[in-house]
């Protein structure tokens, strides 16, 4: 049996407004839409939860338990298995904290708050370190994405309240995420 091989163009398929991968062959559009990250930040007591990642992007840098959900998962639960990926972290969501658009990658960041549920914490095979710091303590210069200082940015100034919306990218980022 001979298997046709499929050739891709770009084009504009009809009724679409944009250009797709299109095959040749059979008129199959291949969709490439953006990519959903699901993270949290994590307290216990007064402290939050970074890791330091052991993979690239930012080898080495510090960020929050974050990741690329999975299919068959809910945003929830994509969270809470990064955090238990990355910090062997046990964690409860709270609500929705921040929903992030970063076109130049093509990704949707969706970070909540969410408490820890004991302070045993140990790196998993994406983290070089994991631990709980104070909010003096965060290593600003040293964190490894705009969306993860976004956050605890956005969880510091509603800390202690449950009354606010969902925050979206700061007016001053464009220049970031185009």
């Amino acid at each position: 049996m001979t298997k046709n091989k499929s050739e891709f163009r770009m084009e504009i398929p009809e009724g679409d407004d944009r250009e797709r991968r299109v095959c040749q062959q059979c008129d199959f559009i291949d969709y490439i839409n953006p990519r959903i990250v699901v993270g949290s930040v994590v307290t216990f007591k007064d402290k939050i939860l970074i890791c330091k990642r052991a993979i690239e992007p930012r080898l080495g840098f510090w960020t929050l338990p974050a990741g690329f959900m999975e299919n068959g998962e809910t945003v929830e639960e994509g969270a809470m298995r990064e955090a238990q990926e990355e910090a062997c972290a046990d964690i409860e969501i709270e609500r929705v904290l921040a929903v992030y658009s970063i076109p130049r990658i093509s990704q949707v960041q969706v970070m909540f708050k969410a408490r820890l549920l004991n302070p045993d914490v140990a790196p998993g095979p994406e983290s070089q370190e994991v631990k709980l710091v104070t909010w003096d303590e965060i290593p600003w210069k040293d964190m490894a994405f705009p969306s993860a200082v976004w956050a605890l940015k956005n969880w510091k100034s509603v800390e202690g309240r449950e009354d606010y919306p969902p925050f979206g990218n700061p007016a001053d980022s464009d220049h970031m995420t185009r």
